[in-house]
């Protein structure tokens, strides 16, 4: 099965890499044209440190069907980072969305409440007229090495709907070079989900050489007007999602061995 129960478990060995919340929203041009001093100040306690980045959008093409269609090369937008003094939490700020991620994630009621207070803070100063996209990103690198399972595949550690032809008994996974699931799905009529999950390198293992199992799900809400009321319900049914398919994705050995404690 694709998604299993809600059942909530805190890991003594979490798998969990990075969490990342972003919420899309109409263009405020004072966010791009100009520095957000009046935003710092009200985040500075808890995110001192500010670094500002150039990013360049994908190239615009107009009349995509004419002989000879135009190319337009888009100006950067300006990516304003507020980050915490341990650097292991961060604000997203562009003119069109704001995100908050973290590397270091204990519980959904933590992450829920540092949002809700930068989002509140936002808000005040920005006045948004409406939300365009709720997203809700959940990102595991699963560690043999650090679980003590060394010796077992990741067919006994994964079950078979996240791992494609590695659930086959005769397909051998020392022989599998590459092998990779990536699923776009509806989840309703606005809701959405983009799943990864295979095994693969961190930073192309250019400082860990061990094969991980990456499970990155990316869980979505898609309306054209989505009031600040709505936010914390829909981010409820996201993380409901995230959990049911995290449960569905591993094994009773595997979730044994992360150290289980139920939460709730």
């Amino acid at each position: 099965m694709l998604f299993s129960d809600n059942s909530r478990y805190s890991y003594v060995n979490s798998p969990l890499i990075e969490v990342i919340c972003q919420l899309r929203f109409p263009a405020i041009l004072s966010i791009g044209n100009s520095d957000p001093a009046q935003f710092q100040e009200v985040v500075r306690d808890e995110f001192p440190r500010y670094v500002a980045r150039q990013e360049q959008q994908p190239l615009k093409i107009t009349n995509p069907a004419s002989p000879q269609p135009q190319v337009e090369r888009l100006a950067p937008i300006t990516n304003h980072n507020f980050i915490s003094t341990d650097g292991l939490w961060k604000i997203n700020l562009t003119k069109d969305f704001i995100a908050l991620s973290t590397l270091r994630y204990t519980s959904w009621e933590e992450f829920a409440q540092r949002l809700d207070k930068v989002l509140a803070l936002f808000i005040q100063i920005y006045h948004p007229a409406f939300f365009e996209r709720i997203g809700l990103r959940y990102v595991n690198a699963f560690s043999r090495n650090r679980l003590g399972l060394q010796e077992e595949l990741w067919d006994d550690l994964i079950n078979a709907p996240f791992i494609g032809v590695l659930a086959e008994p005769d397909v051998d996974e020392k022989l599998t070079g590459k092998c990779a699931l990536d699923v776009e799905m509806s989840l309703g009529e606005t809701r959405r989900m983009k799943l990864h999950s295979g095994p693969g390198m961190l930073g192309d293992g250019k400082k860990d050489p061990e094969p991980k199992f990456i499970l990155d799900g990316d869980f979505s809400v898609i309306d054209r007007q989505i009031p600040a009321q709505r936010i914390a319900g829909e981010l409820d049914t996201l993380h409901d999602y995230a959990v049911r398919l995290f449960n569905a994705a591993i094994s009773q050995e595997l979730h044994n061995a992360m150290g289980p404690t139920p939460i709730g």
